[in-house]
């Protein structure tokens, strides 16, 4: 039951955040908005606005959605023989400006970046950020990390030419290296070294247990002198942080889908619904601290998938406008559903797919 009360309270804000970036730029451009919904399915529970919103939660709590004045298809666009006045046409979404459709289709992404901004901004100013100096406390017999010349106590200063700043951007840059060979610069009794050293995939478990494939060179990191140091930021540099957290995280998300399409990297690791349920269930019972910072990475992912091009989505929505763009006017509602129809088999295979990785973790497969 806490996982599942953890995921509902972390999906529903997430949701809610990215649908109210929608509705916002709705009601500012005078689109009229019928629906906002939390969930779907059967309605829960509701209530009309006095402009003649619908709010309500219903029963599946897997997203949500923003249904504007007059839809009646996934893409918008209204029937050829549309016999409503100017005044009623003035609250349509398709007879919009094409720049005020785009900032309201784009939003609800930009939104969940915003969120996750804040979020690690509070965090940054409250507890503060992490600054533990990582050493290397020891080195696997016969690993790559041996053979290549590391030693113990040494101070882990550069992976792949970043600078280490934390303890745990160590393993991050080791294991999303594009290369499977990582550059390791140290700090052996105040001398600096530098070391080639190729990476091993293996199979481990994370600090919530579940298996995950890492790439690692066979050291383990402890901090220096086991303190560890979070430094509290101020409010500037709370913001210019988490939004270098916000961007560095879209960056090696991007990074990994690529080299998932071309193959470089297993899809393995892609999760759905029950693996942040899990995830999310599991990091709950760590606090709230903890909590805040998975519902900042979930807002993350959810914002940049809705911004991938595939109907459906809000970046599918953002192809068909600069497809308008480029030719003067739109595709028509047709040939627009056909391209809909053909996102909602997309999403459903990756829903699948994601679904049964979830079930492949949790040893049912």
């Amino acid at each position: 039951m806490t996982y599942i009360l953890s995921f509902i309270i972390l999906i529903s804000i997430v949701v809610f955040v990215h649908e109210y970036g929608h509705y916002y730029y709705a009601k500012k451009f005078g689109v009229g908005v019928t629906d906002f919904s939390i969930g779907f399915g059967k309605e829960i529970f509701g209530y009309n606005d006095k402009h003649g919103t619908r709010w309500k939660l219903c029963l599946i709590p897997l997203g949500g959605y923003v249904k504007f004045y007059g839809d009646t298809n996934a893409s918008s666009v209204p029937n050829s023989d549309d016999q409503r006045d100017d005044l009623e046409k003035s609250k349509l979404l398709n007879y919009k400006p094409l720049h005020q459709r785009a900032i309201i289709v784009s939003a609800g992404p930009i939104a969940n970046f915003v969120l996750a901004i804040i979020i690690f901004a509070i965090i940054f100013l409250t507890v503060g950020k992490d600054k533990t100096i990582p050493i290397i406390s020891s080195v696997v017999e016969n690993s790559p990390a041996q053979r290549a010349g590391l030693q113990s106590n040494d101070q882990i200063t550069f992976v792949n030419n970043k600078k280490i700043n934390s303890i745990n951007e160590v393993a991050k840059y080791i294991s999303l290296s594009d290369s499977d060979v990582v550059r390791i610069e140290v700090l052996r009794q105040n001398k600096p070294l530098a070391f080639s050293i190729k990476t091993e995939t293996k199979s481990v478990k994370d600090n919530f247990g579940n298996n995950i494939k890492r790439k690692m060179i066979g050291i383990k990191i402890s901090p220096l002198k086991n303190k560890l140091t979070r430094e509290k930021l101020g409010p500037v540099k709370s913001i210019y942080f988490a939004f270098l957290e916000t961007y560095n995280t879209i960056a090696i998300t991007l990074s990994y889908i690529g080299k998932i399409i071309t193959g470089s990297e297993s899809a393995d690791q892609l999760g759905g619904p029950i693996k942040i349920a899990q995830v999310s269930g599991q990091v709950a019972e760590h606090g709230l601290i903890p909590f805040l910072s998975i519902m900042a990475y979930i807002s993350i992912s959810l914002g940049l998938i809705n911004l991938f091009p595939i109907p459906l989505l809000d970046g599918g929505h953002l192809f068909f406008y600069f497809i308008e763009f480029i030719r003067g006017k739109p595709l028509s509602g047709k040939v627009q559903l056909i391209f809909y129809k053909f996102g909602v088999f997309i999403l459903f295979s990756l829903m699948f797919f994601a679904t049964f990785n979830d079930l492949k973790s949790l040893g049912l497969f």
